[in-house]
C-alpha cells in the first residue's frame, strides 16, 4: 500500500536545522496545580503506531491468530516484558518497563481521536489540532491550551511576550502552532561554523539591527543549553539516535529555572506497512531512550514532568502479506514522568474477535485520546475543563478530563 509522503509544505516551518528564534527566555506562567513546577511534553509519532505490537494483549485469545508472524511471546529470546496479568510489553522498551515497576508510566490502549478514517494527513491534523474534522491547521491544542492557562505572579505585569512553549525540530509540530509564542530548537546537521562567526555577526548586528542582535544572543544562548557545546549531527527524527538526541536537548531547555515548561516533538517512520519486526524494534527502541533522556536530563524536575506519547492512528489487527500492518484505528498512547500515577495499562479492554473488531479489521477505540490530554493539562497545569472543551478541543463537551492520572 502507497502512503502520502508528508512535504515540508504541509506544515508550517519555523526554521532550518541549527535555527533558533527569537522569542527566549521570559518570564512564565505561574506554578502550576498543586504548587508544583511543572513540565509537560508532548511527542507526536507520525505514521501511525501499531499499539498491538508496542503493548500486546497476551491474555486475549485472539492476539496470536491475527499476529501470526509478527506475534510476540511470554518467553524466548525475544520475549516480551511484562506489564500485567493480561498486557506485555515489546522487549525494546526496557527503559519504559523501568519506569512503569517504579509508578512513573502507564500505558492507554485501545485509544484514538475522534476521526475514523485512515489518511496520515487527516490524521495528523486531527490529532495535532484538537479540532474533530481534519483541514483545521492554522493552530495546535498545546499552543491555545498555553493560552488559556491561569496567569500569576511569575508572569510579569506588562510583559508583551511570555514563552512557556518549546518546538523541537526543523518543522514545528502543529500541536504547538499558533498564538501563545513558542521558542524553536533544532540541532545542527550542518558542519560547525567557525569560533568567532556567532561574534561577528554580534558585532554586525548591533551596530545595525539590535533587535536581531538581541535574537541572536538569545539564540546561541539557546543552543548551547540544549546542546551542551556539541553540534555534530546525530541523526534525524525517524533515527534511534536522533530521538534521544532531541528528547535530551529539549530537556536540558526545560530544566532552566527560567526556561519554557510545554515541549513538542515529532518523530517520524512509524509507517509499518512491511518488516515490521526489525522496523518497530528499532523505532521504539529509540523512543525507549528518547524517555531515559528526559529522565536523565531533566533532574530534580523529573519528579514534577508528565510526557504524552500519541500517534494518529492504530494498524489493522491482521499481519498483511508482507509482514507488516496497514492503517487501522484503535492504537497505544504512552504517559511517562515523575508526576504520572503509573504502574498500570488503563484500557477498556474491547477484545479482538471480529466481530469485535472495527470494520472486521481494526482494534476498536474505546478511550478518547482528548480526555486523556484533558486531565493532564487539569491536574498538571491547572488548566480550565470548560476552557479545554470550548478553545482547545472544540466541540469535546462530552469528552471528560480523564482524572487520576497525575499524582
Amino acid at each position: 500500500m502507497q502512503c502520502e509522503t508528508i512535504s515540508p509544505s504541509r506544515r508550517a516551518v519555523l526554521g532550518a536545522s541549527g535555527a533558533l528564534f527569537a522569542w527566549a527566555f521570559m518570564p512564565r506562567h505561574a506554578l502550576a496545580a498543586r504548587g508544583r513546577d511543572a513540565r509537560f511534553v508532548t511527542i507526536i509519532l507520525r505514521g501511525a503506531l501499531d499499539g498491538l505490537t508496542a503493548v500486546l494483549p497476551l491474555g486475549d485469545p485472539d492476539y496470536e491468530a491475527l499476529r501470526q508472524s509478527i506475534a510476540l511471546h511470554a518467553e524466548g529470546a525475544n520475549a516480551a516484558l511484562p506489564l500485567d496479568g493480561f498486557f506485555a510489553l515489546h522487549p525494546s522498551m526496557p527503559n519504559f518497563a523501568r519506569l512503569f515497576r517504579a509508578g512513573q508510566a502507564c500505558v492507554i490502549h485501545a485509544c484514538a481521536t475522534a476521526y475514523r478514517d485512515r489518511s496520515h494527513f487527516d490524521g495528523q491534523d486531527v490529532l495535532e489540532s484538537g479540532y474533530e474534522i481534519p483541514g483545521k491547521v492554522d493552530s495546535g491544542w498545546l499552543n491555545r491550551m498555553l493560552i488559556g492557562l491561569p496567569k500569576g505572579e511569575k508572569v510579569a505585569p506588562g510583559a508583551a511576550e511570555k514563552v512557556i512553549g518549546l518546538a523541537v525540530g526543523a518543522n514545528a509540530p502543529l500541536v504547538i502552532r499558533g498564538g501563545a509564542p513558542v521558542l524553536g530548537w533544532a540541532p545542527a546537521t550542518l558542519p560547525p561554523a567557525g569560533d568567532d562567526l556567532a561574534l561577528r555577526l554580534m558585532d554586525l548586528y548591533s551596530q545595525r539591527d539590535p533587535r536581531l542582535a538581541h535574537a541572536l544572543q538569545e539564540g546561541i544562548a539557546t543552543g548551547k543549553i540544549a546542546t551542551g557545546l556539541d553540534n555534530a549531527s546525530r541523526g534525524g527524527p525517524g533515527d534511534p539516535e536522533g530521538m534521544k538526541h532531541l528528547a535530551a536537548g529539549a530537556a536540558k531547555l526545560l530544566a532552566q529555572p527560567d526556561g519554557p515548561r510545554v515541549a513538542a516533538l515529532a518523530f517520524e517512520g512509524w509507517d509499518t506497512h512491511a518488516q515490521e519486526i526489525g522496523r518497530l524494534a528499532r523505532l521504539l527502541a529509540g523512543l525507549d531512550g528518547a524517555f531515559a533522556a528526559f529522565e536523565q536530563e531533566l533532574g530534580p524536575s523529573w519528579k514534577d514532568t508528565a510526557i504524552l506519547v500519541a500517534t494518529e492512528f492504530g494498524r489493522t489487527a491482521r499481519v498483511n502479506g508482507t509482514e507488516g500492518t496497514d492503517h487501522g484505528t484503535g492504537t497505544t498512547a504512552f504517559l511517562v514522568g515523575g508526576a504520572v500515577k503509573g504502574g498500570r495499562v488503563i484500557a477498556d479492554w474491547p477484545g479482538l474477535k471480529e466481530a469485535q473488531l472495527r470494520d472486521g479489521r481494526d482494534l476498536a477505540a474505546t478511550t478518547d485520546l482528548r480526555a486523556i490530554a484533558k486531565g493532564i493539562a487539569v491536574d498538571l497545569l491547572d488548566a480550565s475543563a470548560t476552557t479545554l472543551s470550548r478553545d482547545v478541543f472544540p466541540g469535546s463537551e462530552r469528552v471528560a478530563p480523564a482524572r487520576g492520572l497525575i499524582i
